[in-house]
């Protein structure tokens, strides 16, 4: 898990580009009435425009107010880190699945007065997906390479650090 600002950017980025994307694929399968090879190059052509709109609810709203209510309920020390990382898991996809529903209803579904309706159906139909998602293959994932890339190249920077002081 994250420990300093660049890595929380680091981390966000990387589950921002994995959720966005799968997401934007689904909803693009959804319109299109199923899954087909065009679907994954017609998501790149959102991508740009919903990245950095996740990117920024979830560094500052989404993310510290998951955390806060994670860290309500549960003791870091004595709590199974499972349990904290399904929790602000859930909670991310709890607080993100409606604004992100929101920011595509209004970006690309002509809702016209209609709009409230659109935006709950989506937000009901992207919210079981977010949520599968996120927790079996984008928070896994995510974490794994994560977790492989402070390993494998900040170890050093880490350990002349440690060895200085």
């Amino acid at each position: 898990m994250p420990k300093t600002l660049g890595q929380e950017i680091l981390f966000t980025i990387m589950m921002v580009l994995v959720m966005v994307y799968a997401m934007i694929c689904y909803n693009i399968a959804l319109a299109t009435g199923g899954l087909s090879n065009s679907v994954f190059l017609l998501a790149f052509h959102e991508l740009p425009i919903m990245m950095p709109i996740a990117f920024v609810l979830d560094i500052f709203i989404v993310g510290p107010i998951a955390k806060k209510i994670t860290f309500s309920k549960f003791n870091p020390e004595q709590t199974n880190p499972v349990f904290i990382v399904l929790s602000i898991s859930i909670c991310s996809v709890w607080l993100m699945c409606p604004l992100m529903s929101l920011a595509a209803t209004i970006l690309f579904k002509d809702a016209g007065s209609e709009f409230v309706s659109v935006w709950l159906q989506t937000t009901a139909m992207n919210f079981p997906m977010a949520l599968c998602w996120q927790i079996f293959f984008a928070g896994p994932l995510v974490r794994n390479v994560f977790g492989f890339i402070m390993k494998t190249f900040f170890k050093g920077s880490v350990n002349k650090a440690q060895k200085a002081a």
